[in-house]
């Protein structure tokens, strides 16, 4: 080797030092800056997820519909290769196919569920308009029936009203009255929200049709990116985590939409078939909440009953047994055929993933949070069984159960005596 090599090898070895310690130190100083000054962190983080979320809501977008724009890309090159002189070009023409179709799967989607809830909830508003008239009366018939039986109660009754009636008029004049200029702030602040939400996402949505435009771009310059920084060893186990938590996120969520999707469409025809009121608004509640896992189900069964219930009390209880065994259905023959065992956790694992995620992100971390912990819970595995192997101990925790410790002459587990 000559010289000149040499000193291109100590070059690269240098510049790779400097980039790990320039990494370091920002991860270190962004963790300074984390804990100690975490309230002003908060601020400028806020104001840096602002400043991104159509970003966000884009990879987040072409990373969902991207399986859809593979099968549409995957079929159409049969059709287009044989055609076109150019495999480049053939490709190209059914990217943008496959995009566009993916895109307009994605709207049709959101199109049909709005279709189905808005009038929905427009005749469930319309039918308890026209029914509460008549409950009120009732329930006012059978309130003058009763005081007219029992004057004491009738006495006790009014006092009552006569207290109910002065804390109503206090909270009107003190509170809700001078608040009024705030409660149309906050409406005025939450219309002026929810445009920009709908501005971001279509802005998402363009952001999306580049990066699955150009997605491979995208994979082969975070991977240049690795393996300029890190060693080959090291960028090689990045790479492969990556590729792990890309197939337990995929895999996971895109089973638990389609999960959820046919727990949807036989709630509505079990709901259809026993004549259930709100069959469809209700189905798309417990479709749209069963993607929460493990409380998902809880989370829509509980409106969905008492939506039922104010209109059929009977109905909401046999709705409630319907909905107990189709979550039964779900978590013994469903899922676990759709999803397998997808992120390899224990029960105990997923209800701490969930609780955490939701706790710290809020919906999002619900959903999210299994999939995530089941990343980390996998490095740490693969962490630990690279040190017990460095160490010449086994790697199965059945195996530390009864143990009871290792024995530093010949480094093997010592178990306890049985009496």
């Amino acid at each position: 080797m000559g010289a000149g090599q040499q000193d291109k090898e100590s070059l690269k070895k240098y510049i790779r030092i400097a980039l790990v310690t320039f990494v370091t130190f920002c991860c270190c100083t962004l963790f300074f800056f984390v804990i100690y000054r975490y309230h002003g962190f908060a601020v400028y983080w806020q104001k840096l997820m602002k400043i991104l979320q159509p970003i966000i809501i884009g990879f987040i977008v072409a990373y969902l519909i991207n399986p859809v724009m593979v099968f549409i890309e995957k079929h159409l090159m049969l059709f287009f290769e044989p055609r076109m002189k150019s495999k480049k070009k053939a490709k190209k023409v059914a990217r943008s196919i496959g995009t566009a179709g993916a895109l307009l799967f994605l709207l049709l989607i959101i199109f049909l569920l709005l279709d189905m809830m808005i009038p929905e909830l427009i005749k469930s508003v319309q039918n308890m308009m026209v029914s509460l008239p008549a409950e009120v009366n009732s329930f006012s018939a059978w309130i003058n029936e009763t005081l007219a039986e029992d004057s004491q109660l009738a006495d006790m009754l009014g006092s009552s009203l006569v207290k109910v009636t002065n804390v109503l008029e206090n909270f009107l004049q003190d509170h809700l009255l001078p608040q009024v200029n705030t409660y149309i702030a906050s409406i005025t602040s939450g219309v002026i929200s929810a445009v920009k939400v709908l501005f971001n996402f279509i802005i998402g949505l363009i952001i999306a049709v580049y990066v699955l435009m150009s997605k491979e771009s995208f994979i082969g310059q975070g991977k240049k990116l690795v393996y300029t920084i890190f060693p080959a060893k090291f960028g090689n186990h990045i790479v492969k985590m990556v590729r792990i938590s890309n197939e337990m996120f995929g895999g996971f969520i895109n089973g638990k939409i389609l999960d959820s999707a046919i727990i949807g469409v036989i709630c509505y025809i079990g709901l259809v078939i026993m004549r259930m009121p709100y069959s469809l608004l209700v189905a798309v509640i417990v479709g749209v909440t069963n993607v929460i896992p493990f409380f998902g189900p809880y989370v829509g069964a509980v409106p969905s009953v008492i939506l039922i219930a104010l209109a059929d009390p009977i109905k909401g209880l046999y709705f409630l047994i319907f909905i107990l065994v189709l979550q039964q259905i779900d978590g013994n023959i469903i899922g676990p055929k759709i999803l397998g065992n997808s992120t390899g956790l224990s029960s105990f694992w997923v209800v701490f993933a969930i609780l955490v995620g939701g706790g710290l992100f809020g919906f999002m971390g619900m959903l999210l949070g299994v999939p995530t912990f089941a990343v980390i819970y996998y490095l740490i595995r693969e962490v630990t069984a690279w040190i017990l192997r460095k160490r010449k101990l086994p790697e199965n925790t059945v195996d530390y159960i009864r143990m009871q410790d290792v024995d530093p002459s010949t480094g093997k587990l010592r178990y306890e005596q049985k009496e």
